[in-house]
């Protein structure tokens, strides 16, 4: 993961960008530069993935252009070579392509991508900057304006708050040129519905995912896997591990004395052969990184917080253990194929626009979780289930057979890969939430503290401060005043809490864990 920030002013502070961009330095701590012209400031902050050499590093530069973005391209070889000819690369690195695909290609250049990317570009000619974000979001991009009205970019809004007085997320699938918007891509809007039969597309989605997982082993650095025994990333660890030439290094999390999914972790590290790695964590641990994850997530989302803990943990331990830098995870899956919840849709519509909503909003909290519990620990987040192949065509399948009339939620998913590539058990076991699954108690832990925090009134007075996302439980509230510390007055970069569609019946709940549905039966056993 790198970071990326963008100053698109004639008046630009140099001091005060390096002050801001300095908030980010654990994203690329390999080297840092940043670079003036009379129309703004680009800077850089390296972790080397791809191209380890100097040459890879940023701002590029072409003529007078520049470029930084913090992205992978994928299949950048094809281009480059068709590129070649034309135009003279120094490194390795996937992201050289992108100042000659710029000048041959302009905006159209982005529909392009096989990639996830953020990015931000200086074109010499017009004296504009454009900047760009993936389809899904996976990589992080926000913007607000400075005191005279310049546009800043920054891949986190830590590195914004003492610039800007308002902080918006980049729109994922868009393009912002002279002033504008512009969208590219919408990824959850399928322009036909595909006809394919249970079979057909089972057979697709498993071609689609294995393509998915293959090209993201694709790296200079060392590659590990986050591996919790659920569905999700147990199949990206079995693709990997049929599609590696030696064991691949998996890591899993749990509590102390209630963890779910460690022995389920276990049996499928054992399955595939992977060399495998636990980490324990205490009600203490938990405690103690609360406020921290806080800061580095910029969210006050019950959801995204509880499931961070674990992963901000477990990411920890790999960057202080380990030389591994790239990490596979299973996050999307839940958005294509429903969550415990979407059996509760009242039909194939109500799916389709529930799953359209969710891709859309994925960047503001399980993508934005994955981001920032991994990059913070200087590692990259690869997300096979966000390919934009494999969601373009899940989307575009008739929801009619995405819905869980099967008696099994994700049947698609589970059926798609029946065979050998993991045991039975772990195929066809229910859901857990992650936070959940690395232990019950820790959620429990969580919400016994909010609860000794506030005295009942306390918490009735202090939840009225806040109009916009108005916290509703005593543990939401703990989270809101600990965002509101770092982040003040910044509640809209995220839309709202992460909840259950609470139109639907037996969605009307008060809490975003599953364990609350009536049908999460033995997820959690």
């Amino acid at each position: 993961m790198c970071s990326i920030m963008g100053w698109c002013s004639s008046d630009a502070d140099k001091d005060l960008f390096a002050l801001g961009f300095s908030a980010t330095v654990s994203r690329g701590p390999d080297s840092t530069r940043i670079l003036q012209n009379n129309d703004g400031i680009l800077g850089f902050h390296r972790l080397a993935i791809m191209g380890l050499t100097p040459e890879g590093m940023q701002p590029f530069r072409l003529g007078d252009d520049m470029l930084v973005c913090n992205g992978e391209i994928y299949g950048f070889q094809k281009l480059k070579d068709q590129l070649a000819g034309k135009y003279t690369f120094e490194s390795d690195s996937d992201c050289e392509i992108l100042l000659p695909l710029w000048r041959e290609y302009g905006t159209d250049m982005f529909a392009m991508l096989d990639a996830e990317f953020a990015c931000i570009l200086y074109d010499a000619e017009s004296h504009s900057f454009i900047a760009a974000r993936d389809p899904i979001g996976i990589r992080p991009l926000y913007y607000g304006y400075d005191a005279k009205g310049g546009i800043v970019f920054a891949s986190e809004p830590k590195n914004l708050t003492a610039i800007c007085s308002h902080i918006k997320p980049f729109p994922p699938g868009f393009y912002y040129r002279d002033g504008f918007f512009v969208q590219y891509c919408n990824i959850a809007a399928a322009p036909v519905t595909l006809p394919d039969d249970v079979e057909t597309a089972c057979r697709n989605i498993r071609e689609k995912l294995v393509a998915g997982v293959e090209k993201r082993l694709v790296a200079d650095a060392k590659v590990g896997f986050l591996l919790s025994g659920g569905l999700d990333s147990s199949l990206v660890c079995a693709i990997a591990a049929k599609k590696s030439d030696k064991p691949i290094r998996t890591f899993a999390i749990g509590m102390d004395i209630d963890a779910i999914d460690l022995k389920y972790a276990r049996q499928v590290a054992d399955y595939i052969g992977s060399e495998h790695t636990e980490v324990i964590i205490s009600k203490e641990d938990v405690l103690a990184a609360l406020e921290d994850v806080v800061h580095l997530l910029g969210t006050y989302d019950i959801t995204t917080i509880r499931a961070s803990i674990g992963m901000y943990l477990v990411c920890k331990a790999i960057h202080e253990q380990t030389d591994i830098r790239v990490l596979l995870t299973g996050e999307i899956s839940d958005e294509l194929f429903g969550y415990k919840y979407t059996d509760f849709a009242p039909d194939a519509e109500a799916f389709q626009m529930e799953a359209h909503k969710r891709i859309h909003e994925l960047h503001m909290y399980d993508v934005l979780r994955a981001d920032r519990c991994i990059s913070v620990n200087s590692l990259e987040a690869r997300v096979p289930f966000g390919d934009l192949d494999f969601v373009k065509y899940v989307m575009a399948l008739d929801p009619a057979i995405k819905m869980n009339v099967y008696h099994k939620g994700k049947y698609l998913l589970r059926h798609a890969f029946e065979g050998d590539w993991l045991p039975e058990e772990i195929l066809w076991r229910e859901k857990a939430a992650f936070s959940d699954a690395v232990g019950h108690s820790m959620v429990d832990d969580l919400k016994e503290y909010a609860e000794q925090y506030y005295t009942d009134a306390e918490y009735e007075e202090r939840r009225k401060a806040y109009n916009h996302a108005q916290p509703f439980t005593k543990e939401s509230l703990l989270y809101r005043e600990l965002f509101e510390k770092y982040y003040p007055g910044q509640s809209e970069m995220i839309v709202d809490f992460w909840m259950p569609n609470k139109s639907w019946e037996g969605c009307n709940v008060n809490d975003p864990s599953a364990r609350v549905l009536s049908n999460y039966g033995d997820s959690g056993k």
